[in-house]
């Protein structure tokens, strides 16, 4: 299916790797302009070199804290000068690092959280607005999480913090609805990113392997998909990359569950 991207322009937040590359990855062979930005140079540059190679010539990667406000506004700037002042297409990929049951954080647990999950998607949508209300054409997509719907003990900041996401994005639908500006929401479940490799690994699984993935997860935390296994990055790029064009016309405000089937709505 041609998703109408050819020369359209994409910027991922968190693109360098996992499911934000993903997503990257559909842009790129869609024949679109893609930007990934991040915080970690060397994994920028290995994504742009993989991203050109897809069919994006134009790839680059761009370091910005998104915790950073200045850093965020010089990012787009950038894009800005490279580009001209329009945007097509805005994905926040990026997640919290903060892990914990609730007796373990303090309130600067909490506060990363949200920095990170959240008000870092905050930040970024605002300095692209311009440039996406500029365009012919606009989407947004913002990554939350299926741990908003089903809790899990270890992640009450984490969750909160996509819960925000989920919540601003909804509003977001409606604000910009008068600018036909599109904003929707992918919620993954159980996907092979690489913490969740790393931490079945560390707990005697072999993470590598998607079914005793879910298997690790099943035991530990009783969270099992109707799959028996658990998803790749490369399951959730294409949702991504058909919320984000032209072809969708006319689905905004939506929380799409991406997590191999489950109970919740």
């Amino acid at each position: 299916m041609d998703l109408g991207l050819r020369d359209a322009t994409a910027v991922v937040i968190g693109g360098g790797r996992g499911m934000g590359l993903a997503s990257a990855h559909c842009f790129a062979e869609d024949g679109a302009r893609v930007a990934v930005v991040g915080r970690t140079r060397e994994v920028l540059d290995a994504a742009a070199v993989q991203l050109r190679e897809r069919g994006s010539p134009d790839a680059v990667g761009i370091v910005a804290d998104t915790a950073d406000e200045n850093q965020v506004r010089e990012a787009f700037s950038m894009l800005n000068d490279r580009w001209g002042s329009q945007l097509n297409i805005l994905v926040n990929a990026v997640g919290p690092s903060v892990r914990g049951t609730f007796d373990e954080l303090d309130d600067a647990d909490w506060r990363q959280a949200i920095d990170e999950g959240a008000m870092g998607m905050v930040r970024c949508v605002r300095a692209a607005l311009p440039l996406l209300r500029a365009a012919d054409w606009a989407r947004i997509v913002n990554f939350s999480a299926h741990s908003t719907q089903r809790q899990s003990a270890i992640l009450p900041a984490y969750t909160a913090a996509k819960a925000m996401v989920t919540s601003v994005s909804k509003n977001l639908s409606l604000f910009l609805a008068p600018d036909e500006i599109l904003v929707n929401v992918v919620s993954p479940g159980s996907v092979a990113s690489e913490a969740l490799v790393g931490w079945a690994n560390s707990v005697g699984a072999d993470g590598s392997n998607p079914y005793t993935l879910m298997a690790a997860i099943d035991e530990h935390f009783g969270h099992p998909a109707h799959l028996p296994r658990a998803g790749l990055p490369s399951e959730i790029g294409p949702v991504v990359a058909f919320l984000a064009s032209r072809r969708n016309s006319y689905m905004t405000g939506a929380n799409i569950n991406v997590d191999g089937g489950s109970d919740f709505t």
